[in-house]
């Protein structure tokens, strides 16, 4: 950036928190950006908040999907304000943007669920697909009657119509019949300064079924406990959403877009478990 005098960028997150951790960031003459956009993958308010402190300079949030061939919602610079009484927007990822339809429905009725209450993010628009190649029966399951497009992500509105998004339907963890996102809980996470990086998925649990676990990257040169971590955790979210857990790693393994790969974190715990909870 510095060299070539970029101005326009589109970073995933995991760019944007490994930009925050190397040791020239403070000193880098990034003035010459004009717009940071980013998606593909959820964002920590931690790594956001930062990187707006650290590049200067506006930016903006865009959703979507493969299946809907392009962006779906947009988080407008204005809404990164940091001073703003909105700053709770950050969490969001903006509104439906032009031509697009965009409901939040309980997945067993197919209703709309109210604002503020999780539910399946479902599109229509015509920029969505017609289908998965010579795949029907998963066109059938993911482009139902009326056209609308599951999107298999979990999500909510609020009462100014941003929407927010918890998570993959998939890597819910359902613990006790409470349902636990784990994007929420590794946003939590994020925060805390020994951490780099965190993933949160679902272990087998005799009582429980299954109770969220962190695995977590440590920071160079810091030291904490699994105690702190989970103590930290308990102060922030309820009981149920509490790593009950933690295990340490080295490094996450995540798809070229920079999605953490839950299913690979997850299979050791598993095996020889007949019944996944989720």
């Amino acid at each position: 950036i510095e060299k070539h005098r970029i101005t326009h960028a589109f970073a995933v997150p995991v760019l944007l928190q490994f930009a925050l951790v190397m040791p020239n960031i403070g000193t880098t003459d990034f003035s010459s950006l004009e717009l940071i956009a980013y998606g593909a993958s959820p964002i920590s308010e931690a790594v956001l908040e930062g990187s707006i402190k650290a590049f200067k300079c506006p930016f903006m949030q865009v959703y979507g999907l493969t299946e809907t061939t392009g962006v779906v919602t947009v988080l407008g610079p204005e809404d990164h304000d940091l001073s703003s009484a909105n700053k709770g927007r950050l969490r969001s990822c903006g509104k439906p943007f032009t031509g697009i339809e965009l409901r939040i429905v309980d997945s067993d009725t197919g209703k709309d669920v109210p604002n503020g209450e999780v539910g399946e993010i479902w599109i229509r628009s015509r920029q969505i697909m017609k289908g998965y190649w010579k795949m029907p029966e998963e066109t059938a399951k993911s482009i139902v009657k009326g056209g609308w497009f599951r999107s298999g992500d979990a999500g909510y509105f609020d009462k100014d119509g941003y929407v927010y998004i918890f998570d993959r339907v998939k890597d819910m963890i359902v613990s006790g019949g409470e349902n636990v996102y784990p994007a929420e809980v590794e946003n939590a996470l994020m925060a805390h300064p020994a951490i780099a990086d965190v993933a949160v998925i679902g272990v087998p649990d005799e009582k429980w079924g299954e109770v969220p676990m962190a695995l977590v990257v440590r920071k160079p040169d810091t030291q904490v406990t699994e105690q702190e971590i989970i103590s930290y955790a308990r102060e922030r979210l309820a009981g149920f959403k509490t790593p009950k857990s933690v295990g340490w790693v080295d490094a996450l393994p995540r798809n070229p877009s920079g999605k953490i790969l839950k299913k690979v974190l997850r299979e050791p715990y598993w095996v020889g478990h007949t019944r996944r909870v989720n």
